[in-house]
């Protein structure tokens, strides 16, 4: 059997929950990883070749799909316009403000270079986004919610390390408990942003940092705390370490409604995860296979998760998705 050959650019959280998942899929392999650092000084936690950046061109046609694990602030949205013109992508940019432009940009790309660009892959938005879709066509008479945590979100502490005197930064999502019971209980309440999630900080600053600065750019960082009830807390390297080392998140997709009866339905969908950036991985790995397929079948230019059809996410053939599956 040959398999997939994939390459993964950036190597953090996300980059190693690639090599884990696709160490699960005997029908994959990580040819290289790709890095701006100092290719000598990146320990992967699986033997691979570590390249950098710069001798990606060289890997054309040894490729089949690059999964980009940037940041979705700063990285995504300059890498993955690149990468595309020379390699079908996959990956997880997640400000969902900018989701519509990112795809033009994107699907332009990736048309002109002759690829499958894979965006906004993950759990959310990713397997939620399905949750939503699906909920909503099947009970057309209601309202759809979504609650994400308590976990770490890694854009957002991503997007707190960047600013400036801050050293290293975790994020919180936390629902708000209140409003997530109101739903369950069928009220079909109006919830502003503010109203359904507040976001608590936890971050190590920089000796001699002005603190008030980096908490006033915190809460006001659009498109991430602006519009949230937000706390930022100062700590010690060292209690982050201790307290604040894993990633675990989780979330619910509810749609609350009625038949044309007046028949009340509640539908739900709920993650719990240990590790964030490891299920995101995870789906990254499986819609790597979906684009892999896609092109080979003379399909380019971007995708998300509603043009993918989910036969071609899993390792299982047609007949066996049907006789184990349907």
């Amino acid at each position: 059997m040959q398999k997939i050959r994939l390459g993964i650019v950036g190597y953090g959280n996300l980059g190693r929950g690639v090599q884990y998942a696709v160490s699960q899929n005997a029908d994959m392999e990580v040819v290289a990883v790709f890095t701006r650092r100092d290719p000598s000084a990146v320990k992967t936690v699986l033997p691979v070749r570590v390249e950098s950046v710069d001798k990606m061109k060289e890997y054309t046609g040894k490729i089949d799909v690059m999964i980009l694990c940037g940041g979705s602030a700063t990285d995504l949205p300059v890498q993955s316009a690149q990468i595309v013109k020379l390699f079908n992508t996959v990956d997880s940019f997640d400000t969902h403000a900018k989701i519509p432009a990112y795809y033009e940009a994107l699907d332009a790309a990736a048309k002109s270079g002759g690829h499958v660009g894979a965006m906004s892959i993950g759990w959310d938005p990713g397997l939620f986004s399905l949750a939503r879709i699906y909920f909503g066509a099947a009970l057309a008479d209601g309202s759809t919610y979504t609650f994400w945590g308590k976990g770490v979100s890694q854009g957002h502490s991503d997007a707190i390390r960047r600013v400036a005197g801050v050293k290293d930064a975790r994020q919180y999502t936390v629902p708000v408990k209140s409003a997530l019971e109101r739903v369950r209980r069928g009220e079909n309440p109006q919830l502003t942003t503010r109203e359904k999630h507040t976001r608590e900080c936890y971050v190590v600053a920089e000796e001699g940092a002005d603190l008030a600065r980096i908490e006033k750019e915190i809460k006001e960082m659009p498109d991430y705390f602006a519009d949230y009830d937000t706390t930022v807390h100062f700590i010690s390297e060292e209690e982050l370490k201790k307290n604040h080392s894993g990633i675990p998140h989780g979330g619910f997709v509810l749609r609350s409604g009625k038949s044309a009866a007046e028949n009340k339905f509640l539908m739900e969908f709920s993650l719990k995860l240990d590790s964030n950036p490891e299920v995101t991985s995870s789906v990254l790995v499986a819609y790597a296979r979906a684009v892999y397929r896609l092109h080979k079948e003379g399909k380019t230019g971007a995708v998300t998760v509603f043009d993918i059809a989910p036969k071609y996410l899993s390792p299982l053939s047609e007949a066996e998705q049907r006789a184990s599956l349907l």
